[in-house]
């Protein structure tokens, strides 16, 4: 049942890509992520009232910036210029570069059969975004690793918060944080660029507003509050498996909304990817069934 429940979450965010070009395109980034985060964070806040201790705000100002202000533009310059697939697909590759970090700073060797895995899914990328087969903007997939890049470290400051911090107050304060800095920077920007914030604001209409509304309310809101809730009551293994709906949403948005269509080569690419994500939980399952099956045997 709970990796059904982690499915939600990760369907709405395998939206975000195709719900943003379909209903918010040419929006400045900086403006898409300001009223996604701030807006939710003070949503969560008025649900549940909630301050952080002083020792505490230096950390949720770190993670403000990585998680929200940082990830959250990058999310939207991959929503604005690749296709929704290639971003849903791409982001699947995060275990793959954290393996990768933790094994460069930490020194944590990972297991064959993470590596192995790994590398497929590095095989199977490399040819998915083959210059000579898809045109994808650079700009794009620059943003991709460095959004991955935010991921990885910002889950790695969040679990050195440990049971410090009550979940809800990190998810609200960080948001409030990562949204207030996304506004100055937002406002800045319009003041030197002020023409794609006048054309967002002059021609907004009932399009525009499903589009944010879907973005600030279950793309955000209700997304973060169910992972997180959902990361106290499950293994990290659970969600990874509920986590297959986002890349599955994000090559069915782009389908429906924005009628993207890829050939059935890169089809199997993106497939091969994601199955590739999955299989180390699935062989650490089938090896726990079978321990399991022989200490019963032995008893």
């Amino acid at each position: 049942m709970n990796v059904l429940l982690a499915m939600i979450p990760a369907f709405f965010w395998g939206t975000t890509y195709a719900m943003t070009q379909f209903t918010l395109p040419d929006w400045p980034p900086l403006l898409l992520g300001a009223l996604r985060a701030l807006p939710a964070g003070l949503i969560l806040l008025a649900i549940k009232p909630t301050l952080p201790q002083r020792q505490d705000w230096s950390m949720l100002l770190k993670l403000g910036f990585i998680n929200i202000a940082t990830f959250f533009s990058l999310i939207f310059v991959m929503a604005l210029t690749l296709p929704s697939a290639i971003s849903g697909v791409g982001m699947i590759s995060v275990p793959v570069f954290a393996m990768l970090f933790h094994w460069m700073i930490s020194k944590r060797r990972p297991g064959k059969v993470p590596s192995f895995f790994g590398a497929l899914l590095i095989i199977l990328a490399w040819f998915l975004f083959d210059p000579s087969a898809i045109n994808l903007n650079p700009i794009g997939l620059a943003a991709m690793l460095a959004a991955i890049g935010c991921i990885i470290v910002g889950s790695t400051i969040t679990k050195a918060l440990g049971n410090r911090i009550h979940w809800w107050t990190v998810l609200t304060w960080q948001l409030i944080l990562g949204g207030t800095i996304l506004t100055l920077v937002a406002f800045i920007h319009s003041l030197i660029e002020p023409q794609s914030y006048i054309e967002s604001m002059s021609r907004f209409n009932l399009n525009n507003g499903i589009g944010l509304m879907w973005i600030i309310l279950l793309n955000t809101v209700l997304g973060y509050i169910m992972y997180v809730w959902l990361l106290q009551r499950m293994s990290v293994v659970d969600f990874t498996f509920g986590g297959i709906a986002n890349p599955v949403a994000g090559i069915v948005a782009g389908m429906v909304l924005l009628n993207e269509t890829f050939t059935p080569h890169q089809y199997l690419l993106m497939t091969g990817m994601i199955l590739a994500s999955l299989m180390p939980q699935i062989i650490d399952i089938i090896r726990q069934k079978i321990r399991l099956r022989d200490t019963k045997q032995s008893a």
